[in-house]
């Protein structure tokens, strides 16, 4: 197994690149970026944003997400449905913590860590993580 030291610089550096990913999102609040990693290989990315065929606009008029906008995890999630890949064992690396909706997509998808960079105000979604048993890693780039 790697060593500890060894394993935070490569989630450190994947960590790096899911926030260079968000910069691919149109949303003006937040840009949010994903990358599912698997035998250190990226097999899905994701970037908060609507859905393909949809404008690319984020926000309504009052500044407030659209309904329908897609948070990164769910489109890297979604983005595997259509590959060859599969995520069981995979890690996620986000650049903020994952809703509890995105939590129960990590959860189903058979990832089994999740590396995220920014907290966010509600922690049911990180707190549903660790209650199924996937180690969660916060780590501040």
């Amino acid at each position: 197994m790697e060593s500890n030291d060894k394993q935070s610089k490569l989630d450190s550096r994947y960590l790096r690149m899911a926030r260079i990913w968000a910069e691919n999102s149109y949303c003006k609040r937040r840009q949010v970026g994903a990358l599912v990693v698997k035998d250190k290989m990226i097999i899905s990315d994701g970037y908060n944003g609507t859905p393909t065929g949809f404008e690319n606009v984020c926000e309504d008029e009052n500044n407030i997400s659209k309904p329908y906008v897609l948070h990164a995890e769910a489109n890297a999630i979604t983005k595997l449905a259509r590959s060859n890949n599969n995520s069981d064992g995979s890690t996620i690396y986000i650049t903020a913590s994952p809703c509890i909706e995105c939590a129960k997509l990590i959860i189903q998808a058979g990832i089994k860590r999740v590396v995220y960079g920014e907290k966010y105000r509600l922690t049911d979604g990180i707190e549903l993580l660790e209650r199924a048993g996937i180690e969660v890693v916060y780590m501040e780039v």
